[in-house]
């Protein structure tokens, strides 16, 4: 009798039931916050991104020494200095060449007869995600220009284009169970400001050349030498 009397007094008990559904529904509210924080990380990175590739793209279509006298030339240097900008600029957090690759190409008018042709003359590049350029190689041709079919971007006769392509893996803020690891592609182009030498890249110094950033290597983040060269 008193065990049935226990048994009604706690079944009338509802002192625990808001600890009970806080416990209940804990989990899938701090789920669902975490989820949410997740995706805003991914559309943050994803912005941060696209923001990048305007920024090399701008920025690699302004280098050269300035003159009155001749074309601007451009140096591997400048070049250099472009890339290890991005890096700066995308901040450690996302780790832009530990996790993804950057490509600048050049696009030109082939002025060697093949009428209205463009061509990539020169191509760099930096990242050490193991992944090819979606829309040409150093030395192509390209009937069309470059860019996503329908949009392609072309230059003018006597000019450049600068073209650039990022390719990153999202690198998750809390796990990859919410959304994974997935790839963010960005695509920017500038045409060259003033008139540039588009003949070749040049060395400021030939006896101390600065690295050249191959497409046929695949590097992470840059690293300053002791006389603050990116290497």
């Amino acid at each position: 009798m008193t065990i049935l009397r226990s048994i009604r007094r706690l079944l009338k008990n509802t002192s625990g039931v808001a600890m009970t559904e806080f416990a209940i529904g804990a989990p899938f509210l701090l789920t669902a916050g975490l989820w949410g924080t997740e995706l805003a990380n991914y559309a943050l990175v994803n912005m941060k991104v696209g923001q990048l590739a305007v920024h090399i793209a701008d920025n690699a279509s302004r280098v050269g020494d300035t003159s009155t006298l001749q074309n601007r030339k451009i140096y591997e240097g400048d070049i250099n200095d472009v890339i290890y900008g991005a890096q700066i600029q995308g901040g450690p957090g996302i780790g832009l060449y530990d996790n993804g690759r950057v490509m600048i190409s050049s696009l030109e008018f082939r002025d060697d007869g093949a009428e209205g042709e463009q061509f990539i003359h020169w191509q760099r590049c930096r990242g050490a995600k193991t992944v090819a350029s979606g829309f040409g190689d150093e030395g192509d041709i390209l009937a069309d220009g470059m860019g996503p079919e329908g949009r392609e971007v072309i230059a003018q006769e006597g000019d450049a284009v600068i073209f650039v392509e990022i390719n990153y893996t999202y690198q998750p803020l809390i796990s990859a169970s919410f959304l994974g690891s997935p790839d963010i592609h960005s695509i920017a182009s500038f045409t060259v400001r003033d008139d540039r030498d588009l003949s070749q890249i040049y060395q400021r110094d030939p006896g101390k050349p600065d690295p050249v950033q191959r497409c046929d290597l695949y590097s992470g983040n840059v690293q300053l030498d002791a006389s603050g060269t990116a290497g």
